[in-house]
């Protein structure tokens, strides 16, 4: 029986994770909805700018390829 592992059952364990989670959630700082509607945009402008970065990078480097190997 080498290697099998043995498995104990806490009780209340499903009770402690929640009492725990919910008790790390309240010390969280949670942004005002401004301060979230703000946070949204800027991700979205940073996510539009690099894929068009990218876009851009790879338009240009299937151009050098095509004219190096076509």
């Amino acid at each position: 029986m080498a290697g099998k592992r043995v498995t104990r059952r806490q009780p209340g364990r499903i009770k402690r994770f929640w009492r725990e989670t919910t008790g790390e959630l309240k010390k969280v700082s949670w942004p005002t909805r401004q301060e979230a509607i703000q946070l949204t945009k800027i991700v979205i402008v940073v996510m539009v700018l690099v894929g068009a970065i990218l876009g851009s990078l790879d338009l240009l480097f299937s151009r050098m390829f095509g004219l190096l190997f076509g």
